[in-house]
């Protein structure tokens, strides 16, 4: 699995670099069939506003892509905004992997009694 963090007007530190890796065990836990991910980091200082931290991530598995992204008001917050709603779609995405490989085993026995016939 390669992991790649990347800040926008930001600096990474070990400590942000090291949150996100332990929040991301999480998703490995669910699911360890993961190929790429790669965070991206987000400041924006905007005049009307205070800063907006954003947060986005995008997952790759086999046959598919998941992307999710958070804005807080806090990066850590956005961080575990982002976690939450990215381990939604991993179990989403794996639920639908079992329930498709089981459609497939209830079928054989109905084809090989056709067969039979």
């Amino acid at each position: 699995m390669n992991l790649t963090i990347s800040g926008h007007h930001l600096e990474l530190t070990p400590a942000i670099r090291e949150y996100v890796q332990g929040k991301l065990e999480r998703i490995k836990r669910h699911f360890d069939h993961v190929i790429d991910i790669a965070v991206i980091l987000t400041v924006d200082n905007l005049p009307e506003k205070e800063k907006r931290q954003k947060a986005e991530i995008n997952l790759r598995v086999r046959g598919k892509d998941l992307h999710a992204e958070s804005i807080a008001d806090n990066l850590y917050a956005a961080i575990d905004l982002l976690i939450d709603k990215l381990d939604r779609q991993v179990i989403k995405y794996k639920t639908k992997l079992q329930d498709h490989q089981h459609e497939g085993i209830k079928r054989l026995p109905d084809n090989a009694e056709a067969a039979a016939s």
